[in-house]
């Protein structure tokens, strides 16, 4: 709860008091006669007393010792107090009052003179943070309030009117008639060094934008602008006062957005789409007036046609001319390097020449330059975490997951924004074109990491196989064999001189052979099953359906004749570890084996009503060993819980 102290009480009453005043005035307005008005009943001290004085309060609620809040208090309730001033001296003359009518112009012009150097000097030297940009801004202070000083003295004592655009001139108590002659000059002596003044204001914002980082670049941005577009409607003359007025209301707002650092409008982002509606607004006018131009020579009721052809034209080519403004803005606000659609190209060129892993630091390093961020990196979700960075995303960067079909397959970090210009605040257009190509090339590490890692254990199983076969052949068959070769020598030996015992020793050598052709068989059957070649996979399939419960289908759609061997095996190895689990875990009452062959791949189901997989299913050694012979072939194999209960073991392996 905010607590009421004196000074946010005072703040309070100018809020309350200043637009009070403001109103006050035009409604006295609004009745003075048209030949005692003046010409111009909207100024940007209407705007001042209407608007300052409220944001002020809000501001001292907030930092109450901000000196800037106190200025807009300040300067506003002067403003609202001399415009007040000023209709009551028009009113009060055209009853006949002209003496009030003359002591009114004082507190008229001079708190005129307070509201200008509080809201039109001072306050863009202090924007945003109170303080001067540097001491030597001091001189430009004084400058000002020297010129806007000698313009209100001219104002006290300059003489009366003659001749006067009022029916009667209203007296000036303290006029010096002996300034008549130079009275011109040293109007025009102030308001040059007013006006001066008030654009080296406006220069000492442009100077800290320029020399600020890009957090506070953003801050100054919203005061920048908003001084801009008042002070080129100053320099345009009486004509555009109104206009000046409107656009001075929405100074104190923008310093608000300053001073609070208000983040969730980009200053970058309101001029984009300004330029941008403007923009269609130009041309959709131009076609409506030169339609209503072309149209008055041939037809009538041009206004019809022209309207016709403009909602037609707005209709048909509102998007591309929106798209197109579009870019000429941010490649006008950003250069070439905030284009979404050319970082785009950028990045699909670099991403086409670089493997996947390097891609990942191409990607990070177009959206560093694009974005304008001190840093950013892209973090793979996989087994073995990847993270490449580009710059310094800081401690508390901004993420965004990497979505790939639905999958989340990293996040990218984007850290603070950088010291070029300001922060883009086309940023989420620049996003929302290079997100999915960093989803795709981190989906793309993942897929090469699976690969490699598949490949690892394919060789490393290989390998082992092959450890195995030379042991089986050294230890077994090898030790078998050379066993045989001593027995026959010795059975040559005893053969003249001792028949029964070479008969003995040749009896054994046979029950060895046997063993040697047992191994030898084994030895086949563990490269390539020889159903395979006996019965064919359809048969050899069912085969090993019939070996044992459950009781199991077999179904095939398409010929599997002319199947590569590799794939039979590979399917076959398959469907026997996909049984043997079934057997061993599913408790099933039946259970179906179906094979499809398209025309690309072969697709291979093995499916049970029994249990199903756990909640919280581990891969085991039967699964894993089924998932590398389908990824050795270039295809997959999973396991899934089926809707209906049991388990699906499904693979599919390219032809």
């Amino acid at each position: 709860m905010v607590r009421i102290t004196v000074p946010r009480t005072v703040a309070a009453a100018t809020a309350v008091v200043s637009p009070v005043l403001v109103l006050a005035s035009l409604v006295i307005s609004a009745r003075v006669p048209d030949a005692w008005r003046p010409p111009m009943r909207l100024t940007p001290d209407v705007a001042a007393g209407l608007t300052f004085p409220a944001v002020g309060a809000f501001l001292v609620f907030h930092r109450p010792r901000l000196v800037m809040a106190w200025l807009m208090c300040a300067g506003g309730l002067a403003g609202g107090v001399s415009q007040f001033c000023g209709m009551l001296m028009f009113h009060l003359a055209s009853q006949g009052d002209l003496v009030i009518a003359g002591y009114l112009r004082y507190p008229f012009v001079t708190l005129w003179a307070v509201c200008g150097v509080s809201l039109a000097m001072m306050l863009p030297l202090l924007s945003p943070n109170g303080r001067l940009p540097s001491r030597r801004w001091w001189p430009v202070a004084a400058f000002g309030l020297a010129a806007i000083s000698v313009e209100t003295a001219r104002q006290i004592v300059r003489p009366t009117p003659n001749p006067s655009y009022l029916p009667v001139p209203i007296p000036n108590p303290l006029a010096i008639e002996g300034l008549r002659p130079y009275n011109d000059l040293i109007y025009t002596i102030a308001w040059t060094g007013i006006i001066g003044s008030v654009v080296l204001a406006l220069l000492s914002l442009a100077v800290r934008f320029r020399h600020s980082d890009s957090e506070v670049r953003r801050q100054i941005a919203w005061p920048l602008l908003a001084f801009t577009g008042y002070v080129l409607f100053l320099l345009a003359g009486d004509d555009m006062s109104s206009l000046a007025t409107g656009w001075a209301a929405l100074v104190p707002i923008a310093i608000a957005f300053s001073v609070t650092r208000y983040r969730l409008y980009g200053i970058d982002t309101i001029v984009s789409r300004a330029f941008v509606a403007a923009g269609v607004l130009a041309v959709v006018s131009g076609v409506y007036f030169g339609i209503s131009a072309l149209s008055s020579l041939v037809v009538s009721q041009r206004d019809q046609v022209a309207g016709l052809v403009a909602a037609l034209f707005a209709g048909a080519f509102f998007q591309p001319l929106r798209r197109t403004l579009q870019r000429l803005v941010d490649h006008m606000m950003y250069g070439r390097v905030g284009d979404p659609r050319l970082l785009a190209e950028r990045l699909t060129q670099e991403v086409r020449r670089a493997d996947p892993a390097k891609a990942l630091s191409s990607i990070v390093t177009v959206l560093r330059d694009g974005l304008a961020v001190e840093g950013t990196a892209v973090e793979v979700v996989d087994g073995k975490p990847r993270y490449v960075e580009s710059g310094d995303v800081g401690e508390d960067p901004r993420q965004i997951p990497l979505v790939w079909h639905g999958e989340t397959v990293g996040r990218l970090l984007i850290g603070r924004p950088g010291a070029r210009r300001f922060a883009a605040a086309h940023d989420e257009r620049v996003l929302s074109t290079l997100v999915p190509y960093a989803a795709d090339v981190a989906h793309a590490v993942r897929m090469a990491a699976d690969l490699q890692r598949s490949r690892e254990r394919i060789l490393s199983a290989r390998e082992e196989e092959r450890r195995r076969l030379r042991r089986d052949l050294h230890d077994g068959l090898g030790q078998t064999l050379s066993s045989m070769a001593m027995t026959i020598n010795m059975a040559r030996s005893s053969l003249k001189s001792s028949p029964d015992s070479a008969d003995t020793l040749l009896r054994d050598l046979r029950t060895g052979m046997d063993a040697v052709s047992g191994d030898i068989r084994e030895l086949v059957y563990g490269l390539r099953p020889p159903a395979l070649d006996d019965l064919g996979l359809a048969s050899a399939l069912r085969a090993l359906a019939a070996e044992g419960p459950p009781p199991t289908t077999v179904e095939v759609t398409g010929t599997l004749d002319d199947l590569p061997a590799a794939v039979e095996v590979a399917v076959y190895r398959i469907v026997q570890e996909a049984l043997t689990n079934v057997r061993r875990h599913a408790h099933a009452s039946s259970a179906y084996i179906a094979l499809d062959r398209g025309a690309e791949a072969l697709r291979v189901r093995i499916g049970d009503d029994g249990t199903g997989l756990p909640d919280r299913p581990r891969a085991g050694v039967g699964l894993t060993s089924m998932r590398e012979r389908a990824a050795e072939l270039g295809g997959n194999c999973g396991a899934v819980s089926a809707p209906g209960g049991g388990t699906v073991v499904e693979a599919v392996l390219p032809l």
